[in-house]
């Protein structure tokens, strides 16, 4: 394994880690279940699966590229870039899983909504966290590139539109005109306000 592989490895088990515990002090906190995946049902469903599974492959691509190293190598520059990204990715995702407090929620279900949280991160995205956590597995996979990182993002990215979508449709009819307001000011991954977005 080259050192940007490990590097981005080990930045990837940092969030995980964190992630995980604070989803469990999250829940033991509130005293209200955050994993709702056990509720998901179709299309829910396949974007539970997505999440696994993209995460799980991006964990094992690094570790696979030491039998089955990629045809082709990137250049050192952008498995650094990627290190880079990864490590911001982390700490844009963990920190919009923190801001959320008692509304984390890991998957949707209806009548489980927490709170409208539209301050800090949420001010530039409405999806910080699924957005720092594509920045995340994006940086890895130019830090450590094989099909399993590839197939680890692709797999993340399919999941987090789909679950965005169903999320979408529960905060606005759980908060109606307040997050009518938030999407028009407030665009799905980036940006600035201003202007109606979707």
């Amino acid at each position: 394994m080259t050192w940007p592989a490990a590097t981005a490895w080990l930045i990837l088990i940092a969030y995980l880690a964190l992630f995980f515990g604070a989803s469990s002090e999250a829940q033991r906190a509130s005293g209200q279940p955050v994993w709702l995946f056990g509720h998901a049902r179709g299309r829910d469903r396949l974007a539970a699966l997505g999440f696994r599974l993209g995460f799980v492959l991006a964990v094992l691509g690094p570790v696979a590229a030491i039998a089955m190293p990629a045809p082709v190598a990137l250049p050192i520059g952008v498995n650094v870039a990627g290190i880079a990204m990864a490590s911001i990715g982390m700490a844009v995702a963990f920190g919009a899983q923190m801001a959320m407090g008692a509304s984390w929620r890991i998957g949707v279900r209806a009548g489980s909504e927490g709170p409208l949280v539209t301050t800090g991160l949420f001010r530039i995205s409405r999806n910080p966290t699924f957005l720092g956590q594509g920045i995340l597995l994006a940086g890895t996979l130019l830090a450590s590139f094989s099909v399993f990182t590839l197939a680890g993002f692709g797999l993340f990215a399919a999941a987090a539109s789909a679950q965005i979508r169903s999320e979408e449709r529960l905060l606005r009819d759980r908060h109606g005109a307040a997050y009518e307001r938030w999407a028009r000011q407030v665009p799905r991954w980036i940006g600035r306000g201003g202007k109606s977005r979707s």
